[in-house]
């Protein structure tokens, strides 16, 4: 049975939003933040679900760090904080009706995109552990605004075993290898 509520590798795409040198050490928790985020794009590979990403102001705020940066490409620049004019060729030919969304600042870029998905129609899923802002109130506050607009708050882990589906697989290994690495300290 396909739950029309689930996500899977046909029916999602990731999106990484201004995970940027400048920004990034000034993000409450930006360690937790970095690693999920890299942990949701080594899950993206093992199963074929497309990465989309984006970079605010690289000029002023560096470009994305390196250790994202190497699994994702080419990454539009904006100055806009919504992603989605940036985006919306790529969205576009995906086809994919669920955007799943990891980055920074949940209060701005993130919160923006968020509620610019949601108006186009998309179904937004929004991995909480995978996103930060300088302030944990931001952070909350986007979340709770967020959700009340309809898009949906999930974990990292959750996601890694919901685009699995099964266990027994050869992905579900390698998957479960992500699922078991140590956060950082």
């Amino acid at each position: 049975m396909n739950n029309p509520l689930l996500m899977t590798p046909l029916n999602t795409a990731l999106l990484v939003i201004d995970m940027q040198e400048k920004l990034l050490p000034s993000i409450d928790t930006c360690g937790p933040v970095l690693w999920n985020t890299r942990r949701l794009l080594d899950g993206a590979a093992i199963l074929k679900v497309p990465v989309l990403g984006t970079e605010q102001y690289p000029k002023g705020l560096g470009s994305t760090v390196p250790e994202l940066a190497e699994r994702m490409g080419t990454l539009p620049e904006k100055l806009e904080f919504s992603s989605c004019a940036c985006l919306s060729d790529q969205l576009a030919k995906l086809q994919r009706p669920k955007i799943l969304i990891a980055g920074i600042e949940a209060h701005v870029c993130v919160q923006q995109t968020a509620l610019d998905l949601v108006a186009l129609g998309y179904d937004v899923l929004l991995v909480v552990d995978a996103i930060g802002s300088r302030f944990r109130q931001d952070k909350r506050i986007a979340l709770r605004r967020m959700e009340s607009s309809g898009v949906t708050l999930t974990t990292t882990e959750a996601v890694l075993f919901e685009w699995c589906r099964v266990a027994g697989t050869p992905e579900f290994k390698q998957i479960s290898q992500l699922v078991r690495e140590n956060p950082p300290t």
